[in-house]
Parts: C-alpha cells; sequence; structure tokens
C-alpha cells in the first residue's frame, strides 16, 4: 500500500514515543508535507549536505536523520551557510527530513540498546529511567562471567568505526557490569558509577567529570559521539523493515553507506 509521511510518523511513533524526546528536543517532521507519499527512505545519523545529496542520487523522497536539522528556532534562513543550504535543497528537491533523537536515545531497543547488544551485554536495563523501567537514557548490562579489560576492548573496537578511544581512571582486570550511553553522555558517568559498573563507555565526556573518575578509581572510556551513535541507525532500519512488511507499505529503506566519522585522528610522530 502506498505510504504518506502521516503513516510513516506514526509508524515512528511505536518505535520511538514523541513523549520520550527531551523537552529541549525538536523530533518528528522537519521539512516536508506531511500529506505527501514516500516510496524511499534514507537513514544517516547527520543531516548533512553530503547526505542529502546521497539521498538525492538514490532517488530517496525522505531523509531520516538521528541529529534534527533545525534544532533551535530559525530567526532566517540563509541560504550561503550550510544549515540554510540544506534546508533549501531539501525544499527544492521536495525531500521531507525528520529526525528521531533523544525520543530514539530513551525508547525500547533504541540507540544505547544498539551498543550493548554489539557488545555482548545481557539483561540490559535503563541507566536513568524516565517514565517507566523501560525507558530511559543510557543502559547498563553485564555478561554472564567476568572477562579481562584486554578482551573488552577488543569487543569495543570490533563493534565501534573508530581507530582509538581516550580512557580516564582506573583500568579494571576484570569487567561484568558495564554502563553506556551512546552519544554525549558525560551527565551519567556518577551515575554509571553508582550502581556498581566496571566501566563506563560514552562519548563527550567533560574535563572535570573525566578528573573525578580519576579520582575515585572508575574507569571511563570516551569513544565519540560519531562512533557511539552509528550502531543505532542499522538498529532503526531494522525496526522500520520489519513495521513496513506488516503494515504492507510499499516502502524502500536504505542506510547511508557515504556517511563517516566527522573526525579524522592524527599521530603526532607523522610531525615530528
Amino acid at each position: 500500500m502506498a505510504v504518506r509521511i502521516i503513516d510513516l510518523l506514526d509508524g515512528l511513533e511505536q518505535i520511538a514515543p514523541g513523549n520520550l524526546a527531551e523537552s529541549w528536543d525538536n523530533v518528528g517532521l522537519l521539512i516536508g508535507d506531511p500529506h505527501r507519499e514516500t516510496q524511499s527512505l534514507l537513514l544517516g545519523l547527520d543531516p548533512t549536505l553530503s547526505l542529502l545529496e546521497e539521498a538525492i542520487s538514490l532517488g530517496a523522497d525522505t531523509l531520516l536523520t538521528h541529529h534534527p536539522c533545525i534544532f533551535k528556532p530559525l530567526h532566517s534562513v540563509q541560504t550561503a551557510t550550510p544549515s540554510g543550504a540544506f534546508v533549501e535543497k531539501a525544499l527544492a528537491n521536495k525531500i521531507n527530513v525528520i529526525a528521531c533523537h533523544t525520543n530514539f536515545d530513551s525508547t525500547v531497543d533504541g540507540v544505547s540498546d544498539a551498543l550493548g547488544v554489539l557488545l555482548g551485554l545481557e539483561n540490559l536495563k535503563p541507566l536513568q529511567p524516565i517514565d517507566s523501567a523501560a525507558h530511559g537514557l543510557g543502559r547498563i548490562g553485564r555478561y554472564s562471567k567476568s572477562i579481562s579489560f584486554t578482551l573488552f576492548m577488543k569487543r569495543v573496537f570490533a563493534a565501534l568505526e573508530t581507530q582509538a578511544v581516550q580512557i580516564a581512571g582506573i583500568q579494571p582486570q576484570k569487567i561484568q557490569s558495564v554502563a553506556l550511553c551512546g552519544g554525549s553522555g558525560s551527565d551519567l558517568v556518577e551515575e554509571a558509577c553508582r550502581q556498581g559498573a566496571h566501566v563506563y563507555l560514552s562519548s563527550e565526556i567533560k574535563h572535570s567529570t573525566a578528573r573525578w573518575a580519576e579520582d575515585s578509581g572508575f574507569c571511563v572510556i570516551d569513544a565519540g559521539h560519531y562512533a557511539t551513535e552509528k550502531p543505532a541507525m542499522a538498529l532503526l532500519a531494522s525496526s522500520l523493515q520489519i513495521l513496513a512488511r506488516n503494515r504492507d507499505w510499499k516502502l524502500q529503506i536504505c542506510q547511508s553507506k557515504l556517511e563517516k566519522p566527522v573526525f579524522t585522528f592524527i599521530n603526532r610522530n607523522d610531525y615530528s
């Protein structure tokens, strides 16, 4: 059956309810017509011009990103800026743009669940529950048996698209309980420690928070924003494909093949 944007939004509401979004966030349809039909959907983490151009080259009429293309209220749309050019190009090509941000962070089978599953963790539950025991930010889970720090780091690098991570605090010899938060999770470090995690994996850890972890003897790993959230896009694509089959939607769902980490690593030895 034909799919309208409003139908897609209803389906997304089943996957990541809008009421789970933080009050400061901006999710849902940000550019486009809710009554327009959609036939092809491209998923990506960031609403960049390159992702939009990929959608155009694939013939996708809808773009679904984790981070919103319009985050703060727009006082003007200046098309010489990256954000203004994005809006202009999306409108000119009649591409609908939808954001599924902190509601996907807090939902069941959301951002941090994707990360936890890739690391092989069991019994995942929210690190900071909100309206129920199932919903909330971050996750904490366990291995059935303790593993070495070396093995844990091998799992981290196997799961994440990154060349290096930063670590603060004491590296534990054995790890069984793991707390994590895909994306920016500095505010959850102390809660992870309080709940007895042996290590906390996230990104954008504040300097003062890393110092607190150091003084507390708690191991904190900053693996980068992109790397810790990217796995969730495959999970979201899979959830949408299941939904499309169940609702008999004629909708092509693709994940970006061109999106890459925004940062690259440079070794000081290359400039010595």
